[in-house]
């Protein structure tokens, strides 16, 4: 996104802002991150990108990645999956 550098947000699209978020969330090197829908406005190039981006801090930096989403296909990059439904777990 280097060539989006000199834009203010508001020029930014959603899939650019929210992976700005995630970029702007790991600058602090976290143990942990708390995604919510961490790809809901994300393409499914992108969303690909940003998942392998962060499986691989998880296995190299040993970030613990907590992930919150509607998008059932993102079960496959995860260890654990919570099904939860009006507030309560149902399944795993």
């Amino acid at each position: 996104m280097g060539h989006r550098l000199k834009h203010y947000p508001n020029q930014l699209s959603g899939g650019e802002q929210q992976r700005v978020t995630i970029a702007r969330a790991l600058a602090n090197k976290p143990k942990m991150l708390l995604l919510d829908e961490p790809t809901g406005d994300l393409d499914s190039r992108n969303t690909h990108i940003v998942l392998d981006i962060l499986i691989r801090l998880n296995i190299q930096d040993k970030i613990t990645l907590v992930m919150v989403t509607h998008d059932v296909n993102l079960k496959f990059y995860s260890h654990r999956v919570f099904k939860v439904l009006d507030g309560k777990i149902i399944g795993q």
